[in-house]
């Protein structure tokens, strides 16, 4: 029986669909390989807010941490990422938790679930918690101890990482890594404060140029709390703290998506915060009427929450300026206080962690009264008289001592620190005095 041949035209599409599957199977990087980086989580790290004094929000403070890291993990799995990098200080220090060590060890297995590992180096707080050497970690988690090692991903990506042998680093650990491995994509974990940064002690120093020097692709930092890409060729990234803590680690806060195809890296923030601080400055130089003041409170409160992305958001709110009412305001701070709260409470997620009075008195001569103004003469010059430093000094130690000792320690770690306490204290009641007396009868 005679058989009709093919047809050219089908000749060429199976010739050209074999060499599709061939090249898609072979060249390096070809598909698309997804690894999300995160540091500095901190698990169970306390929010220092106004946590203890709004039990609505206690909840949510009480949990951030956690719920920033279980948040993450969903996003690994909808990604469904080949990895994650975790870039130290995973915990946050000393104490010993069963319940972190449970609740890790269950975020671990869903993502072995998934089919994600895990690469995991220890920072300066996870080499002095004693859960990261007593978890039994699963076998789709590994840790890098401080010698260094690398680890194969997939056929084209390894991972390199060094952990910190104890809390302090004072020396670089660039030394401690293997050499890339030639031909293939290569990703370094480092726990680093690069040339240093306000409010971060030196470990691990470095700098940019001596990373860039070593031939990685990517290096994945942490320890610095604020997302800062430092270079692009090669990448390298320190993503951030994704849960802030305080008002100081305002603003959204992300860990950073690794994207790979045909050899070459894209990078992409996702945003991590459960509650997410900010910090308003308000002038409100026009307020002259409670009124005024009020829509203009309202506003900028609105404007705040809009503007965050996460489920909560905390603010401290300064108003400056030089409001012609700026001795009724100051008289009435305490009643501001609570009615920013309840607006606050009727935009809805949105609390207060501070409302600060930054406001300087008018200069016109309707302020003037010449008792009041006296009176501040008199009152400035008494909180410069030894004896009544020595007896305002005497009071607040007295105070101090009533307190648990880790908040006094907060308030007053040295002696200077006290001494800045009863300055501010002292002029606050100055302020407040003279606030009464020129606020008087409005």
């Amino acid at each position: 029986m005679h058989k009709e041949p093919e047809c050219s035209l089908c000749i060429l599409y199976g010739c050209l669909e074999k060499e599709i599957l061939f090249q898609s199977s072979n060249r390096k990087g070809m598909l698309l390989i997804k690894i999300l980086h995160t540091a500095d989580v901190h698990l169970d790290s306390p929010l220092r807010s106004l946590a203890t004094r709004n039990s609505e929000l206690r909840d949510i403070v009480a949990t951030a941490t956690r719920t920033s890291f279980s948040q993450l993990v969903d996003f690994a799995i909808s990604e469904a990422v080949a990895a994650l990098l975790i870039a130290g200080d995973l915990f946050d220090g000393k104490e010993r938790s069963a319940r972190t060590g449970a609740f890790l060890t269950a975020e671990l297995a869903r993502l072995g679930e998934a089919g994600i590992r895990v690469f995991y180096i220890k920072g300066n707080h996870d080499a002095e918690n004693p859960i990261t050497g007593t978890l039994d970690l699963p076998s789709h988690v590994h840790v890098f101890d401080a010698r260094g090692g690398s680890e194969q991903l997939t056929d084209d990506v390894w991972i390199h990482g060094v952990s910190f042998a104890d809390r302090h680093a004072p020396d670089s650990l660039l030394p401690r890594f293997k050499a890339p491995i030639p031909g293939a994509l290569n990703i370094a974990m480092l726990h680093s404060s690069l040339g240093g940064a306000a409010g971060h002690d030196i470990y691990a120093p470095c700098s940019v140029a001596d990373l860039a020097n070593m031939g990685f692709d990517y290096w994945a930092l942490g320890h610095i709390h604020k997302r800062q890409v430092h270079s692009e060729a090669p990448w390298v990234v320190m993503p951030g703290i994704p849960q802030g803590r305080d008002i100081g680690e305002a603003g959204q806060k992300s860990a950073t998506l690794l994207m790979i195809e045909n050899g070459r890296i894209e990078v992409t923030d996702v945003p991590t915060s459960v509650v997410e601080f900010a910090h308003i400055e308000l002038d409100i130089s026009g307020a002259d009427s409670d009124e005024v003041l009020r829509g203009l409170l309202k506003t900028s409160l609105t404007t705040t929450r809009s503007a965050a992305s996460a489920p909560a958001c905390v603010t401290r709110l300064t108003l400056t300026g030089r409001p012609a009412r700026h001795w009724h305001f100051m008289r009435d701070r305490d009643v501001w206080a609570e009615q920013v709260n309840d607006l606050a409470e009727a935009i809805g997620d949105i609390w207060i962690d501070k409302l600060v009075f930054d406001l300087l008195p008018p200069t016109t001569a309707a302020d003037t009264n010449s008792a009041a103004d006296e009176l501040a003469v008199t009152m400035a010059a008494i909180r410069e008289e030894p004896g009544f430093v020595a007896s305002a000094r005497e009071e607040i130690e007295t105070i101090l001592q009533e307190l648990p000792v880790a908040l006094r320690d907060k308030l007053v770690a040295d002696e200077s620190a006290q001494d800045a306490l009863l300055d501010r204290l002292t002029k606050a009641g100055s302020e407040l005095v003279l606030a009464q007396m020129k606020g008087a009868g409005n």
